[in-house]
């Protein structure tokens, strides 16, 4: 059978623009007629997305399939690592809990994890004409070269050709791009196969000077500089973006904490891009300000950042927010906050223990080992009964009272989380609850907005698909890397 086309995308630095190019090639050949699939053999990351085989994999990924109209699928991400805390993760392979190891044993883990990132490496390339794979990081990382698998490691072993991003705007492009080739093996160095600049902007005969030292200096073609896409709005792969996009007549201020180990955060895309919400983050050491609602995000160690909550004063703030009128959201992580009590017996998260929550919600929540991983489908226990879309990643199971009053009704007639008796508080475990049209306009006039315009987000990410896909063909020559029919 013929083996697949491939090419690996590896950064610089972390954020170079890994992600979005994997998912602009892939919505460009998708176009065209190829049958692409991404790939990441190793991802980092609290934001995950649940698959069309029941596990879950990084939402870059996830992204990417969609760019190449595909239902996502673990073999896209075969090994997704989870931190718990500074130096420990749980460990995901094939989408399923496999582990939560510390860093010094995930090192020793790494041979077990490589041998189901050539499981989902051989399928993939059985089945599809082209396979996009990007790199996690910087293959340039010294200390951790041996045995690595997410950069130089993976593509020796798998024998993939790669090439380079780099991000401009963060200034010392050509350090950045020259540097890294020369931390590489002469075999590795043999990979690279030319170069590609991001996020330029300004006058690109100015920037001709360096391209050519550039070409000069390595021996490798810059096989295109890409602009800065203003306003491009995509699923972030970990990292929070923009802390707050300015509104004109916004209708609704909304605040979210940012915890230490905050999860899915994309599951408030869909206010932060609103143009009728103002909304914001609110770091560590940040004042809290006034608000109309308040979202609690999910959270991979809940008792942790409950605590981070308390230390950095939202317990008093949210009580106070609820006494003059204002409405709470807690979503997976959040929603098990709202409860009186929350249990970790197996010590899933930490040490063995039981924690008092916030207590604003009549329910106790217990962690447990097997993970609840389902896409949903339902509607709101709001006026309208607005559709809502997501999924189900948890491990906690939540009893009590409050889950009498049900939040929403999922598709096979089950419900989910609470909606408190005096209206103000919505918990529920249904990640992407902001992201139909309709529960969004639902939720945002029981938050007290009003009639406020439509947003749909998932066309919103189409057309950014298209867009990104249209300036990777306008600016990048692939003819050094990919047959001469894709490339043009």
């Amino acid at each position: 059978m013929p083996q697949a086309i491939t090419l690996m995308v590896q950064g610089t630095t972390s954020d170079a623009g890994k992600s979005t190019l994997v998912a602009g090639l892939a919505r460009m050949l998708a176009r065209r007629g190829v049958r692409v699939a991404p790939f990441k053999p190793q991802n980092m990351a609290l934001n995950s997305a649940v698959t069309s085989d029941g596990g879950e994999i990084g939402r870059a990924q996830a992204l990417q399939a969609l760019a190449a109209g595909l239902q996502p699928h673990t073999d896209f991400n075969p090994v997704l690592l989870k931190p718990s805390t500074d130096i420990g993760a749980q460990v995901v392979i094939h989408g399923k809990v496999a582990a939560n190891l510390s860093a010094r044993d995930y090192h020793a883990y790494k041979p077990t994890a490589m041998k189901a990132v050539m499981q989902s490496w051989d399928r993939l390339t059985s089945a599809y004409d082209c396979v996009l794979v990007e790199g996690a990081g910087s293959p340039a990382e010294i200390n951790l070269r041996d045995r690595d698998i997410a950069n130089m490691g993976f593509a020796e072993a798998a024998d993939v050709p790669v090439i380079l991003v780099a991000d401009i705007d963060r200034g010392g492009v050509f350090a950045h791009l020259v540097g890294t080739l020369e931390l590489l093996s002469p075999s590795e160095q043999a990979r690279v196969k030319g170069f590609v600049i991001n996020r330029f902007r300004g006058d690109i005969g100015l920037l001709q000077s360096g391209l050519d030292w550039l070409e000069e200096r390595t021996g490798r073609p810059v096989l295109g500089v890409l602009p800065y896409l203003h306003g491009l709005f995509l699923d972030a792969e970990d990292a929070l973006g923009e802390a707050r996009v300015d509104k004109g007549e916004a209708r609704l201020r909304v605040v979210a904490p940012v915890y230490p180990r905050i999860s899915n955060h994309t599951d408030l895309d869909a206010l932060r891009l609103h143009p009728q919400v103002d909304f914001r983050w609110v770091g560590p050491g940040q004042a809290i300000p006034s608000a109309d609602l308040i979202v609690l995000p999910g959270s991979k160690s809940v008792q942790a950042d409950l605590a981070w909550l308390r230390a950095q004063g939202w317990e008093p703030a949210l009580k106070r927010h609820l006494r003059y009128g204002g409405k709470v959201v807690g979503v997976c992580g959040g929603f098990q906050m709202l409860g009186s009590a929350l249990a970790d017996p197996q010590g899933l998260e930490g040490a063995p223990s039981t924690v008092a929550g916030l207590g604003l919600l009549d329910m106790e929540t217990v962690l447990e080992a097997e993970k609840q991983l389902e896409n949903r489908r339902g509607e709101l226990c709001l006026p309208g009964a607005a559709a809502v879309t997501g999924y189900e990643i948890h491990m906690g199971v939540s009893r009590g009272a409050a889950l009498d009053r049900p939040a929403l009704h999922f598709a096979d007639g089950r419900p989910d989380g609470a909606l408190s008796a005096d209206g103000q508080i919505l918990g529920t475990y249904l990640h992407g609850l902001f992201d139909a049209p309709e529960a969004l306009s639902a939720l945002l006039a029981w938050a007290g907005a009003g009639e406020v315009e439509t947003v749909d987000l998932a066309a919103r990410r189409e057309a950014d698909l298209d867009r990104l896909a249209d300036s990777v063909a306008a600016n990048l020559d692939l003819s050094a890397v990919l047959p001469a029919a894709w490339a043009v």
